[in-house]
This record gives C-alpha cells, sequence and structure tokens, in this order.
C-alpha cells in the first residue's frame, strides 16, 4: 500500500493530508480540487461564495442554495437555538466589522457593536425544506459558518476517500483533525497532541488516541488582536458583541464525526469548565478536553491519552 501527503494553504489555515492507497497521489489531488469547491461554497469572505449569495440578499429575497449549504445552515441554526449555547451561526455582522485574525483588525465602537447585534438573532434565519431556500429577515444580516464549516468540510473529504477505498488517513484542516482507520505504520490508532495554550504551535500538553474520529479544538490563543495594550481574542459573546469573558483557554471535543467537534467546542465555550465537562459526560459519543487559563486541565472518563 502506498503512501502519500499533501500540504496547502486555504481557508485561512495550513491543510495536511495523508492517506495509505494504491492511487494516493491521484486521490489527493482530487481532494485538494473537494476542498476550494468547499471553500468557494462555505465561506463568508469570499465575495463570490454561495454563501456569500444568502448574505448579499438579506432583508430582500429569499436564496435557493446547494443541499449541502442548506443541511450546514440547517444544523447551525438547531444548535444555535438550542438553550444555552455559545454558537450563532447569525453573529456574522460582528465578526466582520471586529475582524480578528485579518489584517484590517478593528476595535468597534459601543454604539457599533449595539446596533450589530440587533441583526444577529439565529431565529431571523427562516429555511424552506421543500425548495431549499434560506431567507434573512434583516438587511445587513450575514451568516457565518466558521465555528462548524471546517468540520463539515473534513467529514465530506473522508466520505469520499473512504468511498475511493482509502482504509486508512489523517486530514488535517488546520488543526482540526480527522482520522480514517488506524495508523498502518504502526498498527495502532492514530496519536494525536492537545495543544498548551499558553506555548507556541506543536507543544502539547497531552497525547490522545484516536481511531476513526476526529479531535478540535478551540482557543483563545488561536487569533487575538491588541488594543492600547489590552488583548481581544477571537471567540464571540453573543450577549454582549464583545470576545468571551471566560476562564477557559481552550476545549478539545473527540467525537466520530469532525462537524460535531466543532459545534460542540463553540456551544459550550464560555461555560464554567466544570459544567462543561458534565455536559459531554451526557452526551454520547463525545469526549472533552478543557485546559484553563491558570492551565487547570479537566477530561472526561473516555479520553484514551497515550
Amino acid at each position: 500500500m502506498q503512501s502519500a501527503s499533501h500540504s496547502l494553504r486555504l481557508m485561512g489555515a495550513s491543510i495536511h493530508l495523508t492517506i495509505f492507497h494504491e492511487d494516493a497521489q491521484n486521490l489527493l489531488l482530487q481532494s485538494e480540487q473537494l476542498l476550494h469547491l468547499y471553500k468557494n461554497r462555505f465561506s463568508a469572505n469570499d465575495a463570490d461564495s454561495e454563501l456569500m449569495e444568502i448574505n448579499l440578499q438579506a432583508g430582500k429575497k429569499a436564496v435557493q442554495v446547494h443541499p449541502e449549504l442548506f443541511e450546514l445552515i440547517e444544523l447551525g441554526k438547531k444548535h444555535s437555538i438550542a438553550a444555552n449555547s455559545h454558537l450563532n451561526i447569525a453573529i456574522g455582522p460582528l465578526v466582520q466589522t471586529w475582524r480578528i485574525g485579518f489584517s484590517d483588525a478593528k476595535l468597534p465602537s459601543e454604539e457599533e457593536i449595539q446596533r450589530l447585534l440587533k441583526i444577529t438573532d439565529p431565529e431571523e434565519i427562516f429555511l424552506n425544506d421543500s425548495n431549499r431556500e434560506v431567507y434573512l429577515s434583516k438587511e445587513g444580516m450575514r451568516i457565518d459558518l466558521g465555528a462548524l464549516a471546517k468540520g463539515y468540510i473534513a467529514d465530506k473529504l473522508k466520505e469520499f476517500l473512504v468511498e475511493q477505498g482509502v482504509q486508512s488517513g489523517i486530514i488535517d484542516l488546520g488543526g482540526n483533525i480527522l482520522t480514517i482507520g488506524e495508523n498502518p505504520t504502526f498498527h495502532r490508532p492514530w496519536r494525536i497532541g492537545i495543544q498548551n495554550p499558553a506555548l507556541d504551535r506543536g507543544e502539547h500538553v497531552a497525547v490522545i488516541e484516536v481511531s476513526d474520529g476526529s479531535v478540535v479544538t478551540s482557543g483563545i490563543y488561536e487569533r487575538q488582536l491588541v488594543v492600547d495594550g489590552k488583548t481581544y481574542h477571537h471567540i464571540f459573546d453573543r450577549t454582549t458583541g464583545y470576545p468571551m469573558e471566560t476562564e477557559l483557554a481552550s476545549i478539545t471535543i473527540v467525537a466520530e464525526k469532525s462537524v460535531d467537534c466543532e459545534i460542540w467546542t463553540t456551544r459550550l465555550f464560555g461555560q464554567n469548565p466544570y459544567d462543561i465537562i458534565e455536559e459531554i459526560e451526557q452526551q454520547p459519543g463525545l469526549e472533552a478536553f478543557v485546559i484553563t487559563k491558570n492551565q487547570k486541565m479537566m477530561y472526561t472518563s473516555g479520553i484514551h491519552f497515550v
């Protein structure tokens, strides 16, 4: 069995793919084409993306969309309106105004934040299942799928590769890890490091084992803006419009599907660390590893450490 790897920069992330297959190189080229297709479908930053067409028609008319885009928006709305959820796919106006992680990032005025909060209600996203139409009821609304798109894309990419006969591989979409089977070189589960939020990328606080599953970490250290000596991170509080005030440094979710990992890292970010662990212990098929700002670590009972 041949192995091949491929790296590229896309969706604001360094992407690394490794698969084991007799036609590995060709499958990796097809995988890159799929990644570009999904970027053009789900991007909230590209003016010509399929998602942007919905945002441009906010307050004007419904837009018929591709089944995958409809599926992801429907999933995102479901978890955005769930009780106590910190996820909100309608938070796009705030994300695009703060622009944390981009060269034009800025600190908006209090008046601007309060005005934008009025157009970030996920209940104002209307979905028509019969013809896959999406309508944003207020002008200026913007859907942002950044909190779950990479997970969805990773799952779709794995689905494609498995259909082509790939039994072993690892998909890394900029820290969003999804594994196929086990590591055939060592005949054991894949080993995935959990980033130490206080140190440079690649410095791990722990290493866990995962077979046919995903590991996703969300942390306040990933993208930041510093204004007048104060640091602002990129995870927003949907009620205030400002970066989340939290004792968390990072939360890692382990699950079979990468999109589930993405959803729950955001749904729970901002909650008390103990409550996060308790909540995940009650969710079948999910595990969590939490690190606080003072480097306290907590994790659920099903995490498998090396």
